[in-house]
This record gives structure tokens, C-alpha cells and sequence, in this order.
């Protein structure tokens, strides 16, 4: 069985969740959420928690159990406090600016990258080398972050490049000095 699953998800007083047959609706302060749910699981509200079961015993149901009950929180704590990643810029001459709803990077191309921010994802710009990317939406959260590291990637020679704040690049030596 799966043990994620098996936890029940505590609702905060001030976010409304319905459950539609498979369809689950998280409202709170950050905003809505909804989200589809397999046939073969099945979502209940009872006292303030929302509980996932399997309608079967077949082990690819109980896989998707932990999933969705960990979706499902996300979804919680994402309209109650919101999900943030701060993403740095490294590299001489390297600089962010956003201006409306598209970033600007200027990141050692020979034209700038324009990098259109998507609905429902707030990005703003601290000094000239922190982005800072907000959201009630974990997964939206994580791929558009990971689409701006992806624009320049850290190099592991110098470090140059787009990186998360908490990642480590190993660094490697580079080349030894030619003997004469």
C-alpha cells in the first residue's frame, strides 16, 4: 500500500475545496486550482480532510494514489501560501530585466533572449542577476523555471550561466598549461 497515499490532506479553514465526481476545485487566497482524477481513485471531504482511496487493489492504482494525494496537497498549499524559486544569473556582463509580462535576458548571445512570462506565473527581477518566480501552481512553477535555466545553462568551468539559488555546480579544471 502506498504510504503517501494513505495520509490524509488537512484543509485550512480558509480554502474551499468541492469534489465534482472526479474532479477536485481548490479555492483560496492565492487563486483556483482544478485538476482531473483517475476513474479507479475516488476523493472524499470529511471533517476538514480530504481523503484519497482506491476503488481496486492493482498496484498501478495504489502507485497513482500517492501521486494524486500528493498533487492534491499541492494544490492546497499552493492557494493557501504559494510556491517560489529564485533562479541567478552569473556571468560578467550578464543582466535580467522585465518589462510587462517578458523577461529580458541578456545572458552572452548577440541579441537578447525576450522570454514571454506565462498566465499564471508572476516573475519579478531583484538587482540585476536574481529572478524571482511565483506561483500558487507547483508544476507551472517548476516548468517555466526550468525553461528560463534553460535559456544559458551553468557552465562548469567558470559557472557562467542561469542556476538555481540551493544548486551546486561542480566545477572542473579546465585546461593545464601547455610544457615548452
Amino acid at each position: 500500500m502506498s504510504r503517501i497515499g494513505k495520509q490524509p490532506i488537512a484543509v485550512p479553514a480558509d480554502i474551499k475545496v468541492d469534489i465534482k465526481g472526479q474532479k477536485i476545485i481548490v479555492s483560496g487566497k492565492n487563486g483556483k486550482l482544478e485538476r482531473e482524477v483517475l476513474p479507479e481513485l475516488e476523493i472524499s471531504l470529511k471533517d476538514q480532510e480530504i481523503v484519497v482511496e482506491n476503488r481496486d487493489n492493482s498496484k498501478r492504482t495504489n502507485a497513482f494514489r500517492g501521486m494524486t494525494r500528493s498533487l492534491i496537497n499541492n494544490m492546497v498549499i499552493g492557494v493557501g501560501e504559494g510556491f517560489k524559486k529564485t533562479l541567478i544569473v552569473e556571468g560578467v556582463g550578464y543582466k535580467v530585466n522585465i518589462a510587462g509580462s517578458t523577461l529580458t535576458l541578456n545572458v552572452g548571445y548577440s541579441n537578447p533572449v525576450e522570454f514571454p512570462v506565462p498566465d499564471g506565473v508572476q516573475v519579478s527581477v531583484d538587482g540585476n542577476n536574481k529572478i524571482i518566480v511565483e506561483s500558487n501552481n507547483k508544476e507551472l512553477l517548476g516548468l517555466t523555471s526550468a525553461r528560463i535555466r534553460e535559456i544559458r545553462k551553468p557552465e562548469p568551468y567558470k559557472g557562467k550561466g542561469i542556476r538555481y539559488e540551493d544548486e551546486h555546480i561542480v566545477r572542473k579544471a579546465g585546461k593545464a598549461g601547455a610544457a615548452a
